[in-house]
């Protein structure tokens, strides 16, 4: 059984002299202790150095990315070739599948394989013979300095370095620049005020204050090449009216020295801003149609790379730059920020405020995929922004207009009915103000009627409302009960008025009788 083990100087071969011995990792060290018992267990086959750093590096750069080297394709060939039984203990799975797949070689890479391979590099100075500490430091400082130049040049990740710090120090010097121009203001403002509210421009302000110096000079100063002429005459008029105070010298020298750093701060800015936009187009063109080179770059660093921008989804990349506002949202259980960065964008300041929130959704879905195509796309054109672009436009545009045509495959909104009420209003009737005997009694109340009969939908109503719920049974229930006390109040009534009918039926029987006795006794007088 082999070992393959790696040093910055070469690779060295070992063969394990007791099996039995790698099969107990526990105590393994134990045997390790001293040079005279490590040489017990392993002792060095054959060993391929390197011939120089370039060497080295490209071995090391191989078996990082677990490829098989021409050296240790070599050194193999040599000595495990010939022992096809054996097996080879690496320390990397990704370089013993490759030699399996090369040279047919059984590998093993496991717990027990990184034990050993710790326990031979405690005595890799006495196993390694010929080889001396100082040689191997050398080597090894020579390897990583190589190694780290390798990865520096080579990592995609690093492209878009450039765009980062660029766009760092433009918002710097936007800082800067707001500083200094607010410094001056007030500082001048002392001696001319009215020039800050006449000149609302930074950059004429300032060429200002550095051609004219004293407001007392500004009379006889040309002023043409920087303002405008009406503009001009106003600064002229203000300036021999001005409620300044006087400045000496030393402080109009002082404040034009401030001007001319403000002026060639803007100029770096200006150069600094078309290289970053040179860069951008460079590196993700598709981005940049979309939403800017700024946006676009301060997107990149905000991610950190175009590689991270790109495997963000586009929910994420809507609200890239109000984290705070988004957990802050989260945890009061409020509406979540609609918008990041990107609401710098063009297009979406272009939008009305209703109609913010949707033009950004769909913006960052966009820049999404074009960030995708610029971070790993092969040949990138921004032909795929110019498209995206032209449809977001007509998006935004109808949009604006409030046409709610089907995008998209989202239909159109359907239009609420409206529910107009009745008006329970009686108007009044000329007809019954007339004493004219044509208008009968009988027309009039069937005009009446009519005027004040419901209205068919009323009645639908009426109909639907006792099966809404149970007030209008309750209310049915009512209306019976009392309509069956009436019956029976109604009823005794009734019976009483009989029984007192039948009540006074004898005496008026009798009164009748004696009428009809006097009557009879009255005429026999008579006769």
């Amino acid at each position: 059984m082999f070992v393959l083990y790696e040093t910055p100087a070469g690779y060295a071969i070992f063969k394990l002299l007791d099996d039995n011995k790698f099969k107990e990792i526990d105590n393994l060290y134990l045997e390790f202790e001293t040079p005279e018992k490590a040489n017990k267990i392993v002792k060095l086959k054959h060993f391929e150095k390197f011939a120089d750093t370039t060497e080295a590096l490209s071995a090391a750069t191989a078996a990082v990315e677990g490829k098989l080297s021409k050296p240790l394709k070599k050194a193999l060939k040599k000595l495990v070739v010939d022992d096809v039984q054996n097996e080879l203990l690496v320390a990397d799975a990704k370089l013993g599948n490759a030699i399996k797949d090369k040279m047919s070689l059984q590998c093993v890479a496991n717990t027990s394989v990184q034990e050993l391979m710790r326990c031979i590099r405690t005595q890799s100075e006495s196993l390694l013979s010929g080889l001396p500490k100082k040689e191997m430091t050398a080597m090894s400082l020579g390897l990583a300095h190589s190694l780290s130049r390798y990865k520096l040049k080579f990592s995609p990740d690093k492209i878009d370095t450039m765009i980062v710090q660029a766009q760092c120090l433009l918002d710097d010097l936007d800082k800067e620049l707001n500083n200094y121009m607010m410094r001056v203001r007030e500082w001048y403002g002392w001696h001319f005020p009215e020039l800050g509210k006449i000149l609302t421009d930074n950059i004429a302000y300032v060429k200002t204050i550095k051609l004219v110096g004293m407001r007392e000079n500004m009379a006889d100063t040309d002023l043409s090449d920087i303002l405008m002429e009406e503009v001009e005459q106003k600064v002229k008029e203000a300036a021999e009216i001005s409620m300044g105070t006087e400045i000496s010298e030393e402080d109009i020298t002082n404040i034009q020295s401030l001007c001319d750093e403000i002026i060639s701060i803007t100029e770096y800015r200006t150069h600094l801003a078309d290289y970053l936009k040179a860069r951008m187009m460079a590196m993700a063109p598709n981005l940049t149609v979309l939403v800017g080179e700024q946006v676009g770059a301060r997107l990149i660093a905000h991610s950190g790379s175009l590689v991270n921008l790109a495997k963000h989804p586009a929910s994420t990349l809507q609200i890239l730059g109000a984290e705070k506002a988004l957990f802050r949202a989260l945890k009061a259980k409020k509406d979540t920020p609609k918008y990041g960065l990107i609401f710098h964008a063009g297009m979406v300041g272009s939008a009305s405020i209703k109609n913010k929130g949707r033009i950004s959704r769909s913006l960052a879905a966009k820049a999404s995929l074009a960030t995708r195509v610029d971070a790993f796309g092969d040949d990138v054109t921004m032909q795929l922004g110019i498209d995206h672009r032209a449809k977001l436009e007509t998006r935004l545009r109808m949009l604006e207009e409030g046409n709610n045509k089907r995008l998209s495959g989202v239909k159109a909104k359907a239009k609420l009915q409206k529910f107009h009420a009745v008006s329970e209003v009686k108007t009044f009737k000329v007809a019954t103000d007339s004493t004219l005997p044509s208008t009968s009694s009988k027309k009039l109340k069937a005009e009446d009627e009519a005027a004040n009969a419901p209205s068919p939908k009323k009645k639908k109503i009426e109909e639907i409302e006792p099966e809404m719920g149970e007030p209008s049974t309750e209310k049915k229930k009512k209306k019976k009960k009392k309509n069956k006390e009436e019956g029976a109040a109604e009823e005794s009534m009734m019976d009483d008025s009989v029984a007192a009918a039948e009540e006074e039926t004898p005496t008026s029987t009798k009164k009748n009788k004696k009428s009809k006795a006097k009557k009879a006794a009255a005429e026999q007088d008579d006769e």
